[in-house]
């Protein structure tokens, strides 16, 4: 992502308003899908590659938070080196839980039947290690149809796996969550169901009021099932259909984020409820350097009206409030964040996740952090290959008072760690958002950031 003087003011105005979305800014993260795991809430998205011409992506990865405000980055556990079958379009995707094992499905272009398929990974954890659950696509035939996966499991136990453009196909799952029983099902796309027939059926001359393109998603409430999905063609839409069945008949209840200028002429949405809040995810292109194919997962929250029908849904810079606070008196990753400037993630074996390509100017924003008591030290996980930097901590925004910094000196590599800690700490109290605003030789790299700490 390119630095200069205009885009740094932009991005300094945007964070003094409290922008919230979109909510990752180290990657481009699109198809954001959530999941919620006991206290925390996990969004598994694809990633578009810097300056693409398509949808031209490898890898997924995975962002969890337990407030909404910060998001702690868990890196790639799965890519398309995780398919032995995969060789390209690493596209939408979907994980969840059964039985304490958790399964992803993908979709990638298969170079056994070189159309689209539809795979499994399965992992321990939320955020893995996942491997390919069954060493071969669970469905392809050579079409490519088969994307954007979603799954549902019914109050029965029966599980569903649905996907498709421009069709909606289905599958019963058997328990295992790795193989299916019956044949490939096909929901019937009407004029009633989904605003228009299917693609085969439509009259050139008449005007539909909507259409199914891509990106379902289902999920059932009330002993009703909801499916939503991208629409109306390109520029997409999200819009949805209801019905008594998981496979239909449906019946059109209109739109829930109409077309508006989000920089993405797509769009693939994802549902939650959280900590007793719902929230909406989908994606934008309004980072820098994004666009139609430089997408990232964005949210907002909502609330159903009594009947069960969503409300209209518009995108937003804000986002969503916080619904927790941050401890700073326990090790916090440094990839744990509300907004950052100018940085990136790298992940290894040995250290996990971890901030890099740190430059002068650059910071990361960490919002509702509660000093219930005044921090007597502060620590920071951090090295360098080069000259080194300055490490500042500013409370409220990024010019606001300094009450901590850290000089980091060389540690002749990027590997060699060193945690550092400073006693000079000003009086603070309350809850504050804080700034690591990060300074040193201009146009070099500085050092990487793994974690930081306050001590009592």
């Amino acid at each position: 992502m390119r630095k200069h003087g205009v885009l740094m003011a932009m991005l300094l105005s945007i964070a003094s308003l409290q922008a919230q979305n979109p909510i990752v800014q180290t990657w481009f993260t699109p198809d954001p899908a959530p999941l919620v795991v006991g206290d925390r809430l996990y969004v598994y998205t694809g990633h578009d590659e810097n300056g693409a011409d398509f949808f031209w992506m490898n890898e997924w990865r995975v962002y969890s938070t337990t407030d909404m405000a910060n998001w702690t980055d868990h890196g790639t556990p799965l890519s398309l080196a995780s398919f032995s079958w995969a060789d390209d379009r690493a596209w939408a995707s979907q994980c969840i839980e059964r039985n304490g094992k958790f399964y992803w499905y993908i979709c990638a272009h298969s170079k056994l039947s070189g159309g689209m398929a539809i795979g499994v990974a399965v992992g321990d954890s939320p955020t893995g290690p996942f491997r390919d659950a069954i060493g071969k696509p669970l469905f392809e035939n050579g079409s490519w149809d088969h994307i954007d996966p979603t799954v549902l499991i019914d109050e029965d136990g029966q599980a569903w796996l649905y996907w498709g453009n421009p069709h909606i196909y289905y599958l019963k799952l058997n328990e295992d969550m790795i193989s299916y029983s019956g044949d490939l099902g096909t929901i019937e796309l009407t004029e009633e169901g989904f605003g228009a027939p299917a693609p085969r059926f439509r009259n050139k001359e008449v005007k539909y009021k909507d259409c199914y393109t891509e990106g379902p998603w289902i999920e059932k409430r009330g002993g009703r099932y909801y499916l939503l999905y991208a629409a109306g063609g390109v520029p997409e839409h999200i819009a949805y259909s209801v019905s008594d069945t998981p496979i239909g008949p449906w019946k059109y209840m209109g739109e829930i984020m109409p077309l508006q200028d989000t920089r993405s002429f797509t769009n693939h949405c994802g549902v939650a409820t959280y900590k007793g809040r719902n929230y909406f995810f989908y994606h934008t292109g309004w980072l820098p350097g994004g666009g139609g194919f430089g997408r990232s997962a964005s949210v907002e929250e909502f609330h159903y009206k009594a009947d069960g029908s969503y409300p209209i849904i518009n995108a937003t810079a804000e986002g969503v409030e916080a619904i927790g606070e941050l401890n700073p008196f326990q090790r916090v990753e440094a990839e744990t964040m509300a907004f950052s400037y100018g940085l990136q993630t790298e992940q290894n074996d040995k250290r996990g996740v971890y901030v890099t390509h740190v430059h002068h100017g650059d910071y990361i924003k960490v919002r509702e952090v509660d000093f219930a008591s005044q921090p007597k030290a502060f620590s920071a996980a951090v090295a360098s290959g080069l000259h080194g930097g300055m490490l500042e901590v500013h409370i409220d925004s990024i010019r606001g008072e300094k009450i901590a910094e850290i000089t980091v000196p060389s540690t002749q590599g990027w590997e060699n760690w060193t945690t550092l800690t400073t006693k000079e700490i000003k009086p603070v109290s309350g809850k504050h958002d804080v700034f690591f605003v990060f300074k040193g030789f201009k146009g070099s790299q500085l050092f990487n950031f793994d974690w930081w700490r306050f001590k009592r």
